[in-house]
């Protein structure tokens, strides 16, 4: 059913079932470690390019995941995945030797919620009984495709973010358990651009966008920050989770909570050395799929809002230089 102008509610109990996570060293060395499922210690993992690595990172966790369910392959419908890499590579990578029905899609570092709402949608509407819904990034082929080759040692500036290695994949399906949390609404963001040209500053590209999708999920759908135990924003990092503050702040909104970020949850940047925090497909991914959905089965958090957020630029259009569009989707996910 649509609420409003870019909120979906669905009508079944769209359940994520259950996920996978996979993270490289240095995300496995972070305050979050004893949430994943695996870490990986060769930043190759096995392969011969970053590139291939990432494809490994999220063929290893789609695959773990259909083990962990006991799904026959045959019996998942379809896989929706996207990654931040040209032409989704590393997806492709991932899904060319599991012969399931495949889509890829993009929304940067937004694609965790994409490819879950995309799913819900598909299930709800009872096209398909069991979907997957994956993502994945990597430190090393981000830098080196959007930034600089790693060989020249380019300093950073204090507003860069640390692109997560990993990746996370999730069984989308129709369940009744009281054990799965439930995907109740899934919010569209809208493309916001204010002129920022900055790569290395992701957080005040995105900062507005998870803004706006906030207050539109808040408009379709009548409810407000009391109704979440927890809001949680996707990579906007310490820089970009400031601004958010800000433009609450001058709105004359106020909240009975701190809003939390999953760029700022993943990494200690005191030992860590990260910067401004975390980034990438993988950051809400596997903070999620790792941390946020075990406490939700256990009852920590009963409802939760999550807002990845997505900066949509690429090589051509930085070395252009057009400033960088932003988009973030919202998933309300409760045990009910």
């Amino acid at each position: 059913m649509k609420l409003g102008r870019s909120t979906f509610r669905f009508e079944s109990n769209v359940a994520i079932s259950d996920c996978f996570t996979v993270v490289g060293k240095k995300e496995g060395q972070g305050p979050l470690s004893i949430y994943f499922d695996m870490v990986i210690e060769d930043e190759y993992a096995g392969q011969k390019s970053w590139e291939l690595a990432e494809g490994k990172l999220l063929n290893i966790a789609i695959t773990k995941l259909v083990q962990r369910v006991g799904e026959n392959p045959d019996n998942i419908d379809l896989i929706l995945s996207g990654d931040l890499l040209n032409q989704l590579s590393s997806s492709h990578f991932a899904a060319r030797d599991l012969d399931i029905p495949f889509i890829g899609i993009y929304g940067a570092c937004s694609t965790f919620a994409l490819s879950v709402g995309l799913a819900s949608i598909f299930v709800d509407a009872n096209f398909a009984k069991n979907v997957i819904a994956a993502t994945s990034s990597h430190f090393c082929s981000a830098e080196k495709q959007f930034r600089y080759p790693l060989e020249l040692g380019t300093q950073r500036p204090p507003t860069s973010q640390w692109t997560v290695t990993g990746a996370a994949a999730f069984l989308i399906r129709q369940e009744d358990s009281f054990h799965s949390p439930k995907i109740t609404h899934f919010t569209i963001g809208r493309i916001l651009d204010f002129g920022i040209k900055d790569q290395n500053n992701m957080g005040a590209v995105m900062a507005p966008a998870a803004f706006d999708t906030i207050m539109r999920h808040f408009s379709d759908t009548k409810r407000s920050f009391e109704y979440y135990d927890m809001i949680i924003t996707g990579d906007l990092g310490y820089v970009g989770r400031k601004i958010l503050d800000q433009l609450f702040k001058k709105e004359g909104i106020k909240f009975s909570y701190e809003l939390f970020d999953c760029g700022i949850l993943m990494f200690d940047p005191k030992t860590q050395n990260t910067g401004a925090g975390a980034s990438g497909c993988a950051a809400s991914a596997c903070v999620f799929g790792g941390y946020l959905y075990k406490l939700l089965r256990e009852k920590t958090f009963e409802r939760i809002l999550i807002v990845p957020t997505g900066a949509l630029m690429s090589q051509s259009t930085v070395q252009l230089g057009e400033s960088i569009p932003a988009i973030a989707h919202a998933l309300a996910i409760e045990m009910i």
